[in-house]
């Protein structure tokens, strides 16, 4: 009898052995899929590991997802990691990130989000399928950014983010120093379609620009010698907005059709040039601000302090730059530059490229090695 026992206890040895290896097999394919991430649409849950000043708890999955979608260039992809990671260690919120690239920048930045620093971010590597644009953009020699297709994702939100109901658009260069909940929850009325910061509003404008002049109006952005836009009856002294940073509300975006609107005023311009000559910011902001006049919401001005890429002098208080929410370097001085402002800010968030290719040009640099 006592012969039988011991038998039936090494199979139950046998059996929790055995149970115990396929557990321990099923769960390293679980983390292989979950690391791999592929522009067909697989996401990147990896595990959450924690570094020095991360959020203490770890994230609760059944938390509303936050989508924050931002896009990567392979001349600017540090830019957009130490974007994403002043977010991640920012909040405890449940966000994902979508990333969005072209085919030929996946594998780098699949590469970079990687690194040890990184692998508690989750994240959709999105390729941006550049045939959307082909009528709706012409070259222009004093506008190089109309080359970038990249600089357009923000139009077509709803195909990026197909499942969310809200999301998130920023540009790489930002620095994020508050919860993104907190920019999430911005409440946008009832017919709005997305929420921007106002420039004539904002704490930045104040605080930077004296005799802007019609830099921060619609007239700044549009031509009103054209008759088309002269037809809408949008005044010209109407504030512009920052189309850098915003909130959208996908369920009544796709509703309005703002995709399908914002395409249209690309091809007007194509056909009509209706854009400033002296064009006053980003490309991508004359067509919003048509579809989006008087009708869209404010965020907070903290969430978008920008102009710091205006000049390479540093033009706000330190009190200032640490009580902002989001840190936004528009214009031609990025942090990853040559000559830029508040790049002590900006480099405690970056994280060195594992494959060397991309790095940070500083002014001592070309010093040390003129010497």
């Amino acid at each position: 009898m006592s012969f039988r026992k011991v038998n039936i206890v090494i199979l139950v040895l046998a059996i929790a052995l055995f149970l115990l290896v396929l557990h321990h097999n099923f769960l390293g394919l679980s983390n292989l899929l979950r690391n791999e991430v592929s522009d067909s649409g697989i996401v990147g849950l990896q595990p959450v590991n924690f570094v020095p000043n991360a959020p203490r708890h770890a994230v609760d999955g059944r938390q509303e997802e936050i989508p924050v979608v931002i896009a990567a260039s392979e001349d600017r992809l540090g830019g957009a990691i130490a974007a994403i990671n002043s977010i991640q260690h920012n909040t405890r919120s449940n966000v994902i990130f979508y990333i969005v690239t072209l085919n030929s920048t996946a594998d780098h930045l699949r590469s970079w989000l990687n690194s040890d620093s990184l692998k508690s971010i989750r994240y959709k590597i999105v390729n941006f399928d550049t045939k959307l644009l082909e009528g709706k953009v012409k070259e222009d020699p004093d506008q190089g950014e109309s080359m970038k297709p990249l600089t357009f994702a923000r139009f077509y939100l709803p195909i990026l983010v197909p499942s969310a109901k809200k999301a998130i658009y920023m540009d790489d260069d930002v620095i994020v120093q508050g919860d993104i909940l907190t920019l999430y929850n911005t409440p946008l009325k009832p017919g709005h379609a997305a929420a921007f910061s106002e420039d004539c509003d904002s704490a930045s404008t104040k605080v930077v620009i004296r005799g802007a002049g019609n830099q921060y109006n619609y007239i700044g952005y549009l031509d009103y010698k054209k008759e088309r836009i002269r037809k809408l009856s949008m005044k010209a002294s109407t504030c512009s907005f920052n189309p850098g940073v915003f909130v959208a509300n996908l369920t009544e975006w796709k509703r309005q059709n703002v995709t399908n609107q914002l395409e249209k005023w690309m091809k007007l311009n194509v056909e009509e040039g209706l854009y400033s000559r002296t064009l006053a910011g980003s490309i991508t902001t004359p067509p919003l601000l048509i579809v989006f006049y008087q009708q869209h919401s404010t965020i907070d001005p903290m969430w978008n302090v920008r102009h710091l890429g205006s000049s390479a002098g540093n033009r706000y208080s330190p009190q200032f730059v640490k009580a902002a929410k989001l840190l936004h370097w528009n214009g031609h001085f990025k942090p990853w530059g040559r000559t830029a402002s508040y790049t002590d800010v900006w480099e405690k968030w970056y994280i060195p490229d594992p494959t060397g290719k991309f790095n940070l040009i500083r002014r001592y640099m070309e010093i040390s090695n003129i010497k």
